[in-house]
């Protein structure tokens, strides 16, 4: 928890909010989309990077492709309806497994999710990657990390020499047919029109197939600014805001990690918040149903107020 928020006392009580109202909770309607976090390692150490990966920080380990099957496996034999399976990190492409994680996860007739910076960890896996995409075709989609459509502000974000080996890896994506998403970011407050007005010009220049207008193959992610006072969501504020709680990412989606030191994974609720414990959900997906309380701040920026989802 940020330290201005809580010493508002805000986001403290599961159930109540700083002000005693109630606060809101969603409950999983369906579990459409599992997520396994791949490990925190990263190639590279974002500014506002929400799970703080870098080339350092393990604090979530590698997860092995025996301990995605075992998940993989019980979706199978408790008759799940989990449809999508989303890889994330760090930069899942450093996982040593991670080919393997992918291809038993397509092999098993699902859609496949993975987020990357299409970075030289990607680009060492040009042959198997489109070996899959022959296998499995539109079944595969990635998601690159764009963070703006300028050198200049995306390196801002990602460190110098991080856009060319970027734009390297999308136009490597596109000009081989990959089925690929652009996640952008609004931290520098232009609006939505103008956004996707200036990925268009650049997925054009570039030769990139991405429709910049629409909002499911380039996603503009809301910021999230831990130092920021930041409203709690009670049970009045989905009529207020006139906000379905089935549309929220945990009534749809869990998220599969494993801690630094643990024996084994378990599940969070949410893929923004890995390490807060109150969201941890046991390690079973039968243990992953109950409600989950909106007791952070990224409940409200991101999912309530932000309207976003990592979920296709």
């Amino acid at each position: 928890m940020d330290k201005i928020n809580s010493t508002l006392g805000k986001f403290c009580d599961p159930r109540t909010t700083a002000k005693g109202d109630t606060r809101a909770h969603v409950n999983l309607k369906n579990l459409d989309t599992l997520w396994f976090n791949t490990g925190t390692l990263c190639n590279l150490e974002c500014v506002n990077c929400y799970i703080e990966s870098s080339p350092k920080n393990d604090a979530l380990v590698y997860i092995s492709h025996d301990e995605v099957q075992t998940y993989l496996d019980e979706i199978r034999d408790q008759n799940i309806a989990v449809t999508e399976i989303g890889l994330t990190g760090g930069e899942p492409f450093m996982n040593p497994d991670i080919m393997k994680i992918m291809e038993s996860a397509l092999a098993r007739g699902f859609r496949l999710l993975v987020l990357t910076n299409a970075m030289r960890p990607m680009m060492r896996h040009q042959e198997a990657l489109i070996d899959l995409k022959e296998k499995y075709g539109e079944k595969l989609s990635l998601r690159v990390s764009t963070d703006h459509f300028t050198k200049k502000i995306h390196q801002q974000e990602r460190g110098e020499r991080s856009w060319d080996p970027m734009l390297q890896g999308l136009k490597w994506l596109s000009d081989q047919g990959f089925d690929i998403h652009v996640a952008g970011r609004t931290f520098t407050h232009e609006d939505d029109a103008g956004l996707r007005a200036g990925y268009a010009s650049f997925f054009k220049e570039q030769g990139i197939d991405v429709d910049a207008h629409d909002p499911h193959s380039l996603i503009l992610f809301p910021e999230m600014n831990e130092q920021e006072d930041v409203v709690e969501i009670t049970t009045d504020c989905w009529g207020i805001l006139d906000v379905n709680p089935d549309h929220m990412m945990c009534a749809s989606s869990r998220m599969v990690v494993k801690h630094r030191g643990a024996e084994s994974p378990v599940i969070m609720a949410c893929t923004l918040l890995p390490y807060d414990q109150q969201f941890n959900m046991g390690s079973e997906l039968s243990s992953a149903h109950d409600e989950v309380s909106l007791n952070h701040p990224f409940c409200s920026t991101f999912c309530v107020l932000g309207g976003a989802s990592c979920s296709n």
